[in-house]
């Protein structure tokens, strides 16, 4: 049996369009193998059954994997399974064997190779991070969510799908993910605490300067755009309708549009912005630079060094101008959840 991942129709540029092999398709069966020999393996209930499942977060989530991303993942299991053992010589609880399994699948995605790491795993994302197990049941991990995740980790979310394991549990966590975003919000509340998480990452992580513009996390970037969406997404999923089920940012724009949540020229604005400044960044992975563009970016062979002129002014004046409109009465100031 083979459980793929909800591909959505691609990403937004370029490498997005085919993502690597442990994205998806990706076989279930695997996932419930042996983990050491003698321990056995778990009781499979059908040969669809396998009790466990990988969540990806971030840009394999939302379908964006750009050359040299990370990939962020959350382990989940059934917690019908809590409480019972494998069928080996030497059997181990079931909730022992799954973190193992976790441990196991870190272990090989981040294998050296010749050419170096294949890729870096993030698993903080997991409930509590990194004080948190690394492999939670999905009763755990609702309650999390429910009860004591923080705006930022709901906007996570809204960037979050399965991508290889039990059907039956990737079918239930879509239900689990819709049910949490469409959770009333007071606006004014989530409006401040995404403008505030917003502020605080300009100050600690935007590197635009005088004749450079950071692609990522400069005014105007990448991540206005992404924080629009999760911002719009999280006071208003109840009238995405289908639409919510996608978790890539021009999808979503999409189902905004349509649903009158913005004007379809806004989406669009956003969408086209968003992708080139998302080729730009490509472009500059290759080469092994920072995403940065302009004059003054003094990077010999750069294809964007000594870029005369403010770099993608117009795309930048059109998302200042969009979260102006959306975000600016709310207060810019640092958040303090998380």
């Amino acid at each position: 049996p083979q459980f793929q991942g909800r591909h959505q129709g691609g990403g937004v540029a370029g490498v997005e369009r085919s993502e690597p092999p442990v994205a998806e398709p990706a076989r279930s069966r695997p996932l419930c193998g042996n983990s050491s020999g003698r321990e056995g393996k778990i009781t499979l209930a059908d040969t669809e059954d396998t009790g466990f499942l990988i969540v990806a977060y971030g840009k394999l989530g939302g379908i964006e994997l750009g050359y040299g991303s990370d990939l962020d993942l959350v382990f989940l299991y059934d917690n019908d399974r809590a409480g019972q053992y494998t069928d080996g010589d030497r059997p181990i609880e079931n909730s022992v064997f799954f973190a193992r399994l976790g441990q196991r699948i870190i272990h090989f995605l981040s294998a050296h190779t010749p050419a170096g790491i294949l890729y870096e795993i993030d698993a903080r994302l997991r409930p509590s991070g990194r004080s948190g197990f690394l492999v939670s049941n999905m009763d755990a991990f609702t309650d999390y969510q429910c009860q004591q995740a923080w705006t930022w980790e709901h906007q996570a979310l809204v960037r979050a799908r399965p991508v290889a394991g039990d059907k039956m549990l990737a079918r239930r966590f879509d239900e689990i993910r819709a049910e949490i975003l469409r959770k009333k919000r007071d606006p004014d509340e989530l409006g401040c605490a995404v403008s505030g998480m917003r502020e605080k990452m300009h100050r600690e992580l935007d590197h635009t300067r005088p004749g450079g513009f950071d692609l990522k996390q400069g005014p105007g970037g990448i991540t206005d755009i992404e924080f629009m969406v999760q911002y719009a997404t999280l006071r208003w999923a109840n009238r995405l309708g289908e639409h919510l089920i996608h978790s890539d940012n021009i999808h979503l724009l999409a189902g905004m549009a349509k649903a009158d949540l913005m004007s379809q020229q806004d989406a669009d604005s956003l969408a086209d912005a968003y992708r080139c400044y998302r080729a730009e960044v490509h472009a500059l992975a290759l080469q092994e630079r920072q995403p940065l563009v302009g004059e003054g970016v003094e990077d010999e062979g750069a294809d964007n060094a000594g870029m005369t002129g403010e770099p993608f002014a117009e795309q930048r004046a059109a998302v200042l101008r969009i979260w102006d409109g959306l975000m600016g009465n709310f207060p810019s100031i640092a958040a303090d959840d998380g």
